[in-house]
């Protein structure tokens, strides 16, 4: 039993060089672009829930906002495709990195904030200062919309990196766990696999969730800003 929680997240190396740059290209292998008149089932089947996801998702949308389609699609595949395959034995999981979350976070919150204060300035200025405020408040409210302004990709970042790291320490602790009960009691240790089973598929959920609340969280913002 590996005594290091921490030692699933960190940077797996090949002679000596990180390779999470082809762990992160992998998943793009796993959605085939179509290239036939007549697709199979399961591109079929890609195709329909991509589709199914740019509606509800870009429902709000003017279409300033529309043409950000592409990316917040690429966007909700790639982490949940990286989530997924996180899951699976002996692997590595980017979006528990924080450095990568926000790398990914902070790009896009700043285009949705630039984006809003280009074509819509008077609105994204009037976002720090709510109507009717009290003179007195005016600074230090002007203060605290600044601040959490700013705490915005913070806030998407540690979201994803929390859900999915805390899974993974569960699952380690509670396999762990069952290992060792294996050798005192061996119905105790069947009661630990059922939790452990449990969880694992409440792990696949959580995945799909928070790619789907972290491409969302996106998505309202630029609908704010649009």
């Amino acid at each position: 039993m590996n005594e290091n929680l921490f030692a699933s997240f960190t940077t797996p190396t090949m002679m000596g060089l990180p390779v999470v740059i082809l762990i992160i290209m992998f998943p793009s292998i796993m959605f085939p672009a179509p290239n036939r008149l007549i697709n199979n089932r399961l591109i079929s089947l890609q195709q329909w829930l991509i589709q199914l996801t740019s509606k509800q998702m870009l429902a709000i949308h003017n279409h300033k906002g529309q043409t950000w389609a592409l990316m917040l699609m690429s966007l909700i595949l790639f982490i949940g495709s990286t989530n997924l395959l996180g899951l699976l034995p002996h692997s590595f999981t980017p979006t528990t990195q924080l450095s990568m979350n926000l790398g990914m976070a902070i790009p896009l919150w700043a285009g949705t904030v630039i984006m809003g204060f280009r074509h819509k300035t008077k609105s994204s200025l009037a976002h720090f200062l709510p109507q009717g405020t009290p003179l007195p408040l005016i600074p230090m409210l002007v203060v605290i919309e600044t601040i959490s302004l700013f705490i915005q990709p913070m806030a998407l970042a540690v979201r994803l990196t929390a859900n999915i790291t805390a899974g993974h320490l569960l699952i380690h602790l509670i396999g762990g766990a069952t290992l060792v009960l294996m050798n005192i009691s061996t119905s105790i240790a069947f009661i630990t696999f059922i939790i452990l089973i449990l969880l694992t598929i409440l792990e696949f959920a959580v995945a799909l969730i928070q790619a789907y609340v972290f491409t969302l969280l996106v998505s309202l913002y630029l609908h704010d800003n649009t």
